[in-house]
C-alpha cells in the first residue's frame, strides 16, 4: 500500500529495476505478494503499486475470472517459496464485468471464449442483483473482487495457510479516476 501511495501522490521510487536487480533475480524469485487482477490495460499492478523486478507474481484475466490453471498460478507463490500475500484486485469501469453483466441480464452468449467470463462472473452478477446500487456494474466487479478472494481464501490448499497466519488474502478495488486501491475485505490485523 506504501507503493500505491506513492503512485497516487506521483513521487515514484520505480523500486528493483535496473540491472544489478535483474541479475539478482535471475537465479531465483521470492515475491512478497501475488496479484490476481484484471487484464485491463490500465490497471498494471507493478505500476500502481510502485514495485520492480522479482517483487510481485502477476496473473491477470478478465474480471479476475476463476479457472484451475488460474487457481493453480495463485496457489504457486504461496504453495512454493511461502508468498504471504495474495491480491485479488478489481477496478472501476471494468470492461469484462460490463459485458459479463450486460450478456447476463440480457441472456446473450457472448462470441467465442468470452462466454467463459460471464459465467464464471455469474455468482457476482447474482450478488449484485441482490445488493442493488446506483451503478449494478461497479456493484458487481466489487462483488466479483470479495467473492474471489473468499474462494481463495477457502481454498483447500490455501485456507490452512491462511488459518494458520501464513497467508493474507485481501480483496482490493482500483480507482482509474484516482489511482488509489482501496481494500475491501481481508485485509491482516497490523
Amino acid at each position: 500500500m506504501e507503493g500505491n501511495r506513492r503512485w497516487v501522490s506521483g513521487d515514484l521510487h520505480h523500486p528493483d529495476r535496473d540491472p544489478n536487480r535483474r541479475q539478482l533475480v535471475a537465479q531465483e524469485q521470492e515475491p512478497f505478494g501475488s496479484i490476481l487482477s484484471c487484464i485491463d490495460s490500465r490497471v498494471p499492478p507493478e505500476l500502481l503499486f510502485d514495485t520492480g523486478l522479482g517483487d510481485l507474481y502477476v496473473m491477470r484475466t478478465g474480471g479476475q475470472a476463476l479457472g484451475p490453471v488460474v487457481t493453480g498460478s495463485v496457489e504457486y507463490g504461496p504453495m512454493t517459496s511461502g508468498t504471504p500475500l495474495i491480491v485479488v484486485l478489481g477496478h472501476q469501469r471494468c470492461g469484462a464485468v460490463k459485458a459479463a453483466y450486460e450478456s447476463l441480464r440480457d441472456g446473450k452468449t457472448l462470441p467465442g471464449n468470452l462466454q467463459a467470463i460471464a459465467d464464471a462472473l455469474r455468482p457476482a452478477y447474482e450478488q449484485a442483483l441482490r445488493e442493488g446500487g446506483a451503478d449494478p456494474v461497479e456493484t458487481m466487479a466489487r462483488a466479483q473482487v470479495t467473492l474471489t478472494a473468499t474462494d481463495l481464501r477457502s481454498n483447500q490448499d490455501l485456507a490452512p495457510l491462511v488459518e494458520k497466519g501464513a497467508l493474507a488474502v485481501v480483496g482490493a478495488y482500483y480507482s482509474l479516476d484516482t489511482g488509489e486501491v482501496e481494500v475491501l475485505a481481508g485485509a491482516p490485523a497490523p
